[in-house]
């Protein structure tokens, strides 16, 4: 029995019953039953198949946010607002399906037709994270639902829930078309190599990655994988720090921190440290924590209890090496809950723990760079490549670490934030293949050449 833990209070919030080998092939047979119907279907249909399912999240937004923040301790404003992103996405994904469905038409060519279909992989299997699932699992279900395949959904163990909410959104319309699974790791891996699967969609750690990607191997299906990143902020000489550092903040607080994207590590230009270091400590102070429920609430508990030894072992670490806390830097005493507290480390050295290794929690360490060249090389001195900002009016500067930075989204002036006209891919340890824009639908699709000679 799967047991969903509220990490504000450590009560059961939910329980689920495993599927057991027989009810994981009858939902694969269910899957691939559906898919015929579906990828004949008109675009035009579809479309609209799928616009009545997103009307079941309007009608139950309310309720869904509730269990969203109860599941993974999220404040009720952040999992509210998930919907804003949720919805924002959903939509520009079925704007831009006509066209980036469409085939390529190549230059005439006499006596010949030549075009590039654009044809469904048949079943895609989504295993979706919980630190955002309600946009994780919607990068993936509805492109590949617009393409016209059809989509097992293995939601998080920490956030089943949402997993069921997909299947009745979408799974009424036509059974098989998406269907949840409540599966062990093991039955995961089993799945994915399982020939009646096409292809398989992972967010979470790079450990997972390589397991998915193995498992992928053996079935020889292709793996999208998003696997997280330690994202630098680099605040130039020109930045301007009262519009700065509240951003800087929050991208690193956001959701507690428990973003891939969040700004992990920032190198702030010599002249401007000490203000950004005192400026910074009067923001992090502003944080409530409590009640992810509660409206004061503007700081919930990590989903993961281990995540406190974890960030306190980085913040330990750090400081032996040299770093010191300005503020925070321990998980909170005196609750149930699962509080680390925002934390803020300076003088941070590049190689620490901290800087290098995905922190998923709401720590901040700052270093002093003397040189835009000397924080492009630290920037850059990472096994990931998820996203990079930069924090300067100057867009000639920004174009400068946009062509020399090795990661697969450079902000300026912004952060932690996905726009659904970009593709969203990493760099090295970051992942694999893209989601979102034209290039998510070409990701959940292969190309068919149409190739016919009309005279003889």
């Amino acid at each position: 029995m799967l047991q969903v833990i509220n990490p504000y209070n450590q009560e059961i919030f939910a329980e689920m019953a495993y599927d057991d080998n027989v009810s994981v092939a009858t939902k694969i047979k269910a899957a691939r039953t559906a898919l015929p119907m579906w990828r004949r279907m008109p675009l035009a249909e579809r479309m609209s198949y799928i616009k009545e399912g997103l009307a079941y999240f309007h009608q139950n937004k309310g309720a869904m946010a509730q269990e969203i923040s109860c599941q993974m301790g999220k404040p009720l404003y952040e999992s509210l607002n998930e919907f804003n992103g949720f919805f924002e996405r959903a939509e520009y994904l079925l704007k831009i399906a006509p066209q980036a469905l469409a085939p390529d038409i190549l230059p005439p060519k006499a006596g010949f037709v030549r075009r590039i279909q654009h044809e469904p992989l048949g079943v895609v299997l989504d295993i979706a994270a919980w630190n955002y699932p309600l946009l994780i699992a919607v990068n993936v279900v509805i492109p590949a639902l617009l393409a016209g395949n059809t989509v097992l959904l293995k939601h998080s163990a920490r956030t089943p829930l949402c997993g069921v909410h997909f299947e009745k959104a979408f799974g009424h319309l036509s059974e098989g078309l998406v269907t949840h699974v409540v599966a062990s790791h093991e039955q995961t891996l089993n799945l994915i190599q399982d020939r009646r699967v096409d292809h398989v969609v992972f967010t979470g750690s790079v450990k997972g990655g390589r397991q998915v990607y193995q498992a992928a191997a053996g079935g020889l299906i292709d793996a999208g994988l998003e696997l997280g990143g330690k994202d630098p902020a680099y605040v130039a000489a020109d930045a301007d720090l009262d519009f700065t550092v509240p951003n800087v903040v929050e991208g690193a607080c956001y959701n507690a921190g428990q973003s891939c994207c969040a700004i992990e590590r920032v190198y702030v230009h010599q002249s401007l440290y000490d203000r950004f270091v005192d400026q910074a400590r009067g923001v992090m102070a502003q944080y409530v924590m409590g009640d992810p429920l509660d409206g004061q609430t503007t700081l919930g508990p990590l989903a993961d209890p281990n995540a406190l030894d974890f960030l306190e072992q980085q913040v330990t670490e750090a400081c032996r090496q040299g770093a010191q806390i300005v503020v925070g830097g321990k998980r909170l005493g005196g609750t149930r809950g699962n509080f680390f507290q925002p934390t803020l480390l300076k003088n941070v050295p590049n190689d620490a723990q901290v800087m290098q290794e995905e922190s998923f929690g709401p720590v901040l360490p700052v270093c002093a760079v003397a040189s835009d060249q000397e924080a492009l090389a630290m920037m850059n001195q990472t096994r990931f490549g998820l996203t990079a900002s930069v924090w300067t009016p100057d867009q000639d500067r920004a174009e400068w670490f946009a062509r020399e930075l090795l990661a697969g989204t450079i902000y300026q002036n912004r952060c932690d934030y996905l726009d659904p006209a970009l593709p969203w891919t990493g760099v090295n340890a970051s992942g694999i293949g893209s989601s979102l824009s034209k290039y998510g639908f070409y990701h959940l699709t292969r190309r068919k050449s149409i190739h016919f000679r009309t005279k003889v």
